[in-house]
């Protein structure tokens, strides 16, 4: 029927060039739309058909192409792109703003006390375990046990990592000790997300060739994603943990900060919400959400697989997470 929209739009891929940072910075921009959280089941579930009829080769009358890719976003905002399952909601990429600019703020705000560094490293890393499963590359189900000793081994890594800086910045000047949840949250981000992707690395994830025919599953390629990942976190945190904090010393010697302390943790919110709006599209933008290495790089039954199975193919590909 004339008018009606083409099948030939790859909603598979992203709208932008991946290859650039800017298209990458402009699809994340999308996916991390704080708004997205706010949408009803109804809308989600709405997207989902749109999409999944879409690739089956079915066009819903009347559907335009610009209707097409926001359903296609409304739906890589919810639905995990290895598993097609709904994503618990403060899981989401979309929630990353909102909750994040919450604890981080607290973070930053109550950091003096031994009792609020624990709670608000133990809030943190709870969230970021959330996150990270929620996120995870790959298809394969991981159970509760392995899900409950990642989760206590990283948020009790977290919380000591928190301390024995806390312990250490004593000595240091003041300034110094409101970069102490800064330092803690990069390097509990080391330890959490490869504790949560620890099923990951021991059994691999999912590589594909160029056109998305999956070879096989391989740690190295795990190896790589949870780096990048890590990378990410770090410099999604940077903004929102190291400009704040040079701003609050400023304020705090100020007068009316001096007259209306319970302001101080609404302004330390709100500074860190303005960093994480642009930080977190951004950062995720560091790297393509398909990532790729080289064949010679996987391992050597994999190689010797894929050189029977695609003889031809050099490069792999695979979800890094987020």
């Amino acid at each position: 029927m004339s008018g009606e929209l083409s099948l030939n739009i790859n909603i598979k891929e992203p709208r932008w060039d991946q290859g650039t940072f800017m298209g990458r910075a402009k699809h994340f921009f999308t996916v991390t739309d704080p708004r997205n959280v706010l949408l009803s089941s109804e809308t989600l579930e709405e997207a989902r058909v749109i999409v999944e009829n879409y690739r089956a080769g079915t066009v819903t009358p009347g559907l335009t192409e610009d209707e097409l890719w926001r359903a296609k976003y409304i739906y890589d905002s919810a639905f995990h792109p290895d598993t097609g399952e709904k994503m618990f909601v403060i899981g989401r990429m979309s929630a990353q703003v909102p909750m994040n600019m919450s604890i981080t703020g607290c973070m930053l705000t109550f950091y003096r006390t031994t009792p609020a560094v624990v709670f608000w490293q133990w809030v943190n890393q709870s969230f970021n375990a959330i996150v990270n499963y929620t996120n995870r590359s790959g298809d394969a189900p991981i159970t509760m046990n392995q899900l409950g000793a990642a989760y206590v081994s990283a948020t009790t890594g977290a919380v000591v990592t928190a301390l024995g800086l806390k312990s250490l910045a004593t000595r240091l000047p003041p300034i110094v000790s409101r970069f102490v949840p800064f330092a803690a949250v990069a390097a509990a981000n080391c330890i959490n997300i490869p504790f949560m992707r620890q099923r990951e690395l021991k059994y691999g994830i999912p590589v594909m060739d160029e056109n998305g025919n999956r070879l096989g599953e391989s740690p190295n390629a795990a190896k790589q994603a949870i780096v990048q990942v890590v990378v990410s976190r770090i410099g999604m945190a940077v903004p929102a943990m190291a400009i704040p904090p040079v701003i609050m010393n400023a304020l705090e010697k100020r007068a009316f900060m001096k007259r209306f302390p319970i302001l101080n943790a609404p302004v330390q919110v709100g500074l860190v919400g303005l960093c994480l709006v642009f930080a977190t599209p951004l950062c995720c933008a560091l790297f393509p959400q398909k990532s790729s290495m080289s064949v010679s790089g996987l391992e050597a039954d994999l190689q010797e697989r894929i050189r029977q199975l695609s003889p031809d193919t050099t490069t792999v590909y695979f979800n890094k997470g987020l």
